[in-house]
């Protein structure tokens, strides 16, 4: 994408960066799109989203990419950072009408060479189950829109199973789908299976099985994503309402919540681990939350518009097995003691976890996690174990000067290009548009010792109880005996939940009603009682919003609203397309 604008400045495309893992190069030679590579109308349009699969075959190009630009739906041979993309031979292209396609999913488990099952959502709340390599539609489900018909803002197979999935609407509703059963020809009616604060779930009521299983509303407002932990046991939404909920999805119970500084949440992911979450949004910010304490830990901002994607990093995620360092040196000197990329996906996964199991000092670790948004930025953020295992808290006045400058003028978050409804929330910056100074990477608060009983809430009545059963013979013991062998134990730590839970479902009841009151609580602490996290780096890398953050092992993935999917290789790995790159890149963009 050659920069716009003359080449001033404001409006200059970065095809590289450095981080201190050396540098990241974008291949242009590895960019897909659409086959005649012009930019489409991208007002009004859902955004590109983009799903990647590895069919292991024994060509050494396993990985298929699909995208969607517009009404269009795209399925390539990913070719990575080894070959050029060849955009002249689609393994399959579809075009729709009346409806556009918005989110899509692969499953991973029964992905062949010879067969992929990929659902697509749509702008119209259809969702489709089609096979790229076949090219075969096998189900349409929702087809007469009698369950919901609002927009799929997100689709995802319920991990470790073959037949389950689960679809989320801008009305707030969850459905569970299973692939073998019908929709039905008339709207479905649902009785009510379990409720808590601003969540309830409900059966379908019918004399034979039918979709949907489960319906669950979540919160005020469009769900605008969810995401399940690595180990498929629990279920991380977020809403329009500013709420992230995390809820056990097996037993259908919330785990915990967070609130959004300001506006919605529009994305949220897990650590490969499953012990932080980060979501992002209409703030401006990303939020990381730990889960076993349930509370925000740390707070980043680097945007200057919403965050549209949030994704960890699990190749660059690193773990020390020796003494804990202090990380109060130069770059050069952090860079010395830290060895990115590593450690593979599952052995990192491994080596996390034994901080469960163990009271000794923990391991040296640093979560990498990427975040791109609105304002067409691409920021890279490291969060270390000053913050997540702070030794020196400071008290609160201390903190207090530190982050909120009394001299310095507001600055405006949570405004999107081309409006102002989110004036009027601000945090202490510097002048100008500088990052606030944050607060000292080895110093946080002390944290409040609330909720450490040690028993977890189990109490369902008789017809919750017999609606559960129903639902695990429907379902869910399917996939429990297929894979319990491949399941990957995880010490979730779950003292923090209280046995009173219709106390805490009553506090939070009362401060879900008034958005202000929350502000300053354990759900939405105050800018300065959290550490304020600095992007690593923070880049223009498109003209167009961003809507993907993908990383893999060589590489990482972005695209925006143009259409454009872009290959940056991780360093070291460009080969001969990363000399091709940059000797064929434009003067002056080079970072």
């Amino acid at each position: 994408m050659a920069a716009e604008g003359g080449g001033k400045e404001m409006n200059e495309i970065k095809t590289q960066f450095t981080t201190r893992e050396g540098v990241y190069k974008l291949l242009t030679h590895s960019e897909y799109s659409r086959p005649n590579r012009v930019p489409f109308n991208s007002q009004g349009s859902n955004p590109v989203k983009v799903s990647f699969v590895n069919v292991n075959d024994q060509s050494g190009n396993g990985e298929r990419i699909c995208f969607n630009v517009g009404r269009e739906l795209y399925f390539y041979i990913y070719k990575g950072v080894r070959k050029a993309a060849d955009l002249s031979k689609p393994i399959d292209k579809r075009i729709y009408k009346g409806t556009q396609p918005t989110c899509h999913d692969f499953n991973h488990l029964t992905a062949t060479a010879e067969s992929v099952s990929l659902l697509v959502g749509f702008s119209a709340g259809q969702v489709q189950l089609i096979d790229p390599i076949k090219k075969e539609t096998s189900k349409l489900f929702n087809e007469e829109r009698l369950i919901d018909k609002s927009r799929v803002t997100c689709v995802k197979w319920v991990p470790g199973s073959e037949s389950l999935f689960l679809v989320a609407h801008s009305t707030g509703s969850m459905y569970l789908y299973n692939v073998e059963h019908t929709c039905g020809t008339t709207a479905p009616h649902y009785q009510l299976l379990k409720q808590g604060d601003s969540y309830a779930v409900y059966t379908c009521k019918s004399k034979s099985t039918r979709n949907p299983l489960l319906k669950w509303t979540v919160g005020e407002g469009a769900l605008n994503e969810f995401a399940f932990s690595p180990d498929g046991k629990f279920l991380a939404c977020v809403s329009q309402d500013g709420f992230l909920r995390v809820f056990n999805f097996d037993a259908v119970e919330l785990h915990g919540t967070m609130k959004s500084y300001f506006g919605g949440l529009l994305c949220v992911c897990w650590s490969p681990d499953g012990k932080y979450i980060v979501a992002g949004g209409e703030d401006d910010l990303v939020t990381v939350w730990s889960f076993s304490d349930c509370r925000v830990i740390a707070r980043g901002h680097g945007h200057k518009s919403w965050v549209s994607v949030v994704f960890f990093d699990p190749y660059t995620t690193s773990v020390e097995e020796n003494e804990p360092m202090e990380f109060s040196g130069s770059d050069e000197d952090f860079q010395d003691h830290m060895h990115f990329g590593r450690d593979r996906a599952n052995s990192t996964q491994s080596r996390l976890s034994k901080r469960n199991s163990t009271d000794s000092r923990p391991v040296s670790v640093t979560y990498r996690f990427g975040s791109v948004g609105q304002d067409t930025q691409l920021c890279l953020w490291d969060l270390t174990e000053d913050i997540l295992f702070p030794h020196l808290p400071l008290s609160r006045t201390r903190t207090h000067t530190n982050v909120m400058n009394a001299t310095c003028p507001p600055l405006h978050v949570g405004t999107n290009p081309g409006t102002n409804g989110n004036n009027g929330v601000s945090i202490g910056s510097n002048p100008g548009n500088s990052l606030p100074t944050p607060l000292p990477r080895s110093n946080s608060l002390p944290h409040s010792a609330g909720n450490t009983a040690n028993s977890k809430s189990s109490i369902i009545d008789s017809t919750v109880a017999t609606g559960m059963s129903k639902f695990a013979t429907l379902s869910l013991h399917e996939r429990k005996e297929r894979h319990h062998e491949k399941d990957h134990k995880r010490n979730h730590s779950m003292g923090h939940i209280s046995s009173k839970s219709s106390d805490k479902l009553n506090l939070l009841t009362k401060t879900k009603a008034d958005p202000a009151k929350t502000l300053g609580t354990t759900l939405c602490p105050r800018m300065e009682d959290v550490p304020l996290l600095e992007p690593l780096i923070c880049k223009k890398i498109a003209h167009e919003r961003l809507t993907v953050l993908i990383f893999l092992e060589d590489c990482i993935v972005t695209a925006c609203q143009e259409g454009f999917i872009c290959t940056w290789a991780r360093p070291g790995k460009g080969g001969l397309l990363s000399s091709q790159n940059q000797a064929n890149s434009p003067s002056g963009t080079v970072v």
